[in-house]
């Protein structure tokens, strides 16, 4: 109730939240249309495992290469002005992607505007999470990112389904003219966005660290987190539980494993749903057990580690779809709940002159360690097999490990430095 509170009452968010349910909505359709695509052009080949990894990886990297240079652009410009050449940029780089569908000599294609497409996200993404500060009063940032979260997720659901109807029955061509069009509508909403000059956040919040707005150069926003290590710990959690990537094992498992429907469409519609409702639920379970203090997040994030842990045991345990459907929405909570989370408190403790240096540094390790998790999966795939998948999974489930000690420990550092620091503020 309180997410559609917050939608009616607040006019500006409501048209930045729908400018990224379109979006989504469209991403979803072609990402489904695009892996299905990929697969049947390399069936037989005997590297189906490294094309879907390159893939993924067309998708993680050059965005990885372009944050630098994204964050200070958007601490730099207008943030309102680059979503909307984003989104009409990549409405053009969806539409190249028409030309792949002609048969397996497009396939390098496939690769090449799925770059220039992701190249671009990556000034999207910063600048939107930027903006939201400003449309958002502090006590609305928790509800706020998480509706965000959920909106993702389901888009991811309801994207990954009807991507698939719309494959089987008109073709791959529509799902992407309709991607194409999603963006253009994102562009018009958020053109009608008015951002205040003052972010509501910050009106009547404790008051931050220095906001010098002459400091916009990349370094600046290093030098920033270095000295600011509350902040620098919300970076981790992203980076953190990419060191298992579930993309690619999904995709394989649908494709080769549990298959459902014309080149495993139909299953891996399902997966991805099922990712999507896990990623809706997790947020909405753990906000129950939220004051929405940093200390709070902390540790409901040690939670959110701890499912994907679980999910990917129950993951290698799985003898079938439905039991596979149920690992995969307990591996998508916890990392829905890190997600969103991790976010919040960045908004929370960084002063709006450095947000986007900060969310593009956040997405750019988040991006480089499932990069990395991506290619040794890729590469694990292809020497293992399909007998050797649920080795796999079980590494994934041990590799999960590490990231939720290190999680533990930074949250026992932070709070006794500010248990510490309280001590000694006089009475």
């Amino acid at each position: 109730m309180n997410y559609l509170k917050l939608i009616s009452s607040n006019h500006d968010f409501a048209k930045l939240w729908a400018a990224q349910l379109v979006s989504l909505l469209g991403d979803w359709f072609s990402t489904i249309v695009i892996s299905a695509l990929i697969v049947t052009y390399t069936e037989g080949t005997g590297y189906q495992g490294i094309a879907v990894s390159a893939f993924l990886i067309a998708r993680m990297l050059p965005p990885l290469i372009m944050r630098p240079l994204a964050g200070v652009l958007a601490d730099r410009f207008d943030r309102k002005r680059l979503l909307i050449i984003s989104d009409m940029l990549r409405a053009l780089a969806v539409c190249g992607l028409l030309f792949t569908t002609r048969g397996p000599e497009y396939l390098p294609l496939i690769y090449v505007f799925v770059v220039i497409q992701f190249l671009i996200s990556s000034v999207f993404e910063p600048a939107r999470n930027a903006i939201m500060p400003s449309v958002l009063y502090r006590h609305e940032l928790v509800i706020g990112n998480t509706l965000s979260s959920i909106t993702w997720s389901a888009m991811l659901a309801v994207g990954a389904i009807t991507g698939g109807l719309v494959a089987e029955l008109f073709g791959t061509q529509i799902a992407l003219i309709i991607d194409a069009l999603t963006f253009v509508l994102s562009a018009f909403l958020v053109m009608t966005l008015v951002i205040p000059e003052t972010p509501r956040s910050e009106i009547d919040a404790p008051p931050r660290s220095s906001q010098d707005k002459s400091k916009r150069s990349f370094a600046d926003g290093l030098r920033y987190l270095r000295h600011h290590p509350e902040a620098a710990s919300a970076l981790f959690v992203k980076a953190g539980q990419s060191v298992t990537s579930a993309d690619t094992l999904l995709i394989i498992y649908g494709t080769q494993v549990f298959v459902l429907g014309d080149q495993g469409i139909t299953s891996m519609a399902i997966l991805w749903a099922a990712f999507g409702i896990g990623a809706i639920i997790g947020p909405l379970i753990t906000n129950r057990f939220s004051d929405e203090s940093i200390r709070d997040l902390r540790r409901l994030i040690i939670a959110g580690f701890l499912m994907i842990v679980l999910g990917w045991l129950l993951w290698g345990l799985a003898p079938s779809l439905e039991l596979l459907t149920l690992a995969v929405v307990v591996r998508a909570m916890g990392g829905s709940v890190n997600w969103t989370y991790s976010s919040v408190m960045i908004q929370q403790v960084v002063p709006d002159a450095y947000l986007g240096r900060m969310f593009s540094l956040d997405f750019a390790g988040f991006e480089l360690v499932q990069t990395i998790s991506i290619v040794i999966f890729g590469l694990l795939i292809d020497a293992a097999g399909s007998s050797g998948l649920s080795a796999l999974v079980f590494l994934s489930a041990l590799a999960a490990i590490p990231p939720l000690l290190i999680w533990l420990r930074l949250v026992q550092t932070l709070e006794k430095k500010e248990a510490g620091t309280l001590a000694g503020l006089p009475a």
